[in-house]
């Protein structure tokens, strides 16, 4: 049998790149992945053990929300409301939680014109701590707003009853008689109360 010929070198040099490239071809498609589970060029695959803390699909953390404030529970004393002198609604209830002062007086009387100067000069200074609240009868209307404008006591709350339904509630029998109502909805004093004496418990109250 005659010796095969060797390849001319140029069909040599051919031949070995073919051979290269078909070795190649089956490693490649064993490595090959889905689209869906390659790594991109530079980025650090996640391990499978859990999700990496802080990665653009993790959700923004919860942020916690303030407690919305509890409205202070309304006592049986200040469970009223009123039209005031100059026809505004009052409720009392708005005032739940804090002390509060109910002034009862008459256009007519000495004792009231007397006070009127302290309540004047107190009431706006303790209006969001210890408010004071004038409740007007025995006498007309008109009177009771004059009244009101010569004392300058358009600074505090004036109701108007004439028909003396919450003298009648309070059982207050004379003019003038503060009504002092501890921020638990308890009656602390009722009866008179000259300016210094109106003062210092206004100023307690407050404090406390």
């Amino acid at each position: 049998m005659r010796p095969r010929s060797p390849l001319p070198a140029r069909v040599a040099r051919r031949l070995v790149p073919a051979a290269l490239l078909a070795v190649a071809l089956p490693a490649t498609a064993a490595c090959a992945v889905g689209p869906e589970r390659a790594t991109p060029v530079g980025v650090v695959a996640a391990p499978s053990a859990g999700p990496v803390t802080g990665s653009p699909t993790a959700g923004p953390s919860p942020t916690a929300r303030p407690s919305p404030a509890v409205p202070a529970k309304v006592p049986e004393t200040l469970s009223f409301s009123a039209k005031t002198l100059d026809g505004t609604t009052f409720s009392a209830a708005a005032l739940a939680g804090r002390p509060v002062v109910l002034w009862f007086w008459a256009p007519w009387c000495a004792t009231c014109a007397s006070q009127a100067w302290t309540v004047a000069e107190i009431a706006p200074r303790y209006r969001d701590s210890v408010p004071i609240v004038g409740v007007a009868g025995l006498g007309q209307q008109q009177a009771m707003k004059d009244f009101v404008a010569e004392f300058d006591l358009a600074g505090t709350p004036q109701l108007d009853d004439r028909a003396g339904a919450l003298w009648r509630r309070f059982e207050v029998v004379e003019q003038s008689t503060f009504l002092i109502i501890d921020r638990d909805g308890r009656v602390v004093h009722q009866g008179f109360l000259d300016g210094e004496s109106l003062t210092r418990q206004v100023e307690t109250l407050a404090r406390g």
